[in-house]
């Protein structure tokens, strides 16, 4: 169980949650939008080699029909699947932490478009790589369409800190998941896109929640590698 400090400023009273996540999935996005915004939550693995099952009874069919994570239980029973709508949630209920602009401004409408970039030309992108019947020729024109793909959100990146800017917003944590699924996969990556992951990996929230998943940062990755 994760008991972490309030939002900074004006205080915020967010109850505890419950994250339904499987290790290094996409559910990797919100748990580090939870520790960023500082709010209180219990993580809730799902063993998917075991039927989907969940840590202290259950399997996942019970929370979440789709039968995918992530998911996220609040309080009052309501259920948020999604990672996108689950990321913006976390933002929007810690608005001091700054994960997103605010709602109404052009540059939240910004956040909306990198957001479904990300879901949909990377995350969902790479689907088609994890099918066992997808032919050769078919899973090359993949891997190209993807190294394009990549190669544009180093453009969107250029030489800032962070994808919108110098501020780490939940688009940052999301792009983080892809570039992993990408290194796993073998992908090409700009070098710009692996000195971003360097510095994303290095914030202690970050690298809070990738203990926590048992997951390795990139450098000691490649490190142990080479």
């Amino acid at each position: 169980m994760c008991r972490l400090a309030g939002s900074v400023g004006r205080r915020h009273i967010v109850s505890m949650m419950k994250l339904f996540y499987a290790p290094g999935a996409c559910s990797l996005s919100p748990h580090i939008a939870l520790r960023e915004a500082g709010l209180p939550f219990e993580l809730v693995r799902v063993d998917f080699l075991r039927g989907k099952a969940l840590a202290g009874g259950g399997t996942l069919a019970d929370v979440n029909p789709n039968g995918y994570v992530p998911a996220l239980r609040l309080d009052d029973g309501n259920l948020l699947t999604e990672g996108v709508a689950i990321a913006q949630y976390i933002a929007d209920v810690s608005p001091f932490s700054n994960l997103a602009p605010p709602l109404g401004t052009f540059e939240r409408v910004r956040l909306w478009e990198l957001l479904n970039f990300i879901a949909t030309e990377l995350h969902k992108g790479m689907s088609p790589l994890y099918a066992k019947t997808a032919g050769a020729e078919y899973q090359q024109s993949v891997r190209d369409k993807l190294a394009a793909r990549f190669a544009h959100l180093a453009t969107i990146l250029g030489d800032r800190p962070f994808l919108t800017g110098d501020r780490f917003t939940i688009a940052d944590g999301y792009a983080l998941y892809t570039i992993r699924a990408a290194q796993r996969l073998k992908l090409p990556l700009p070098g710009a896109l692996l000195d971003y992951q360097l510095r994303i990996e290095a914030r202690p929230a970050v690298r809070d929640a990738l203990e926590a998943e048992g997951l390795r940062p990139y450098a000691a990755a490649s490190t142990t590698a080479a």
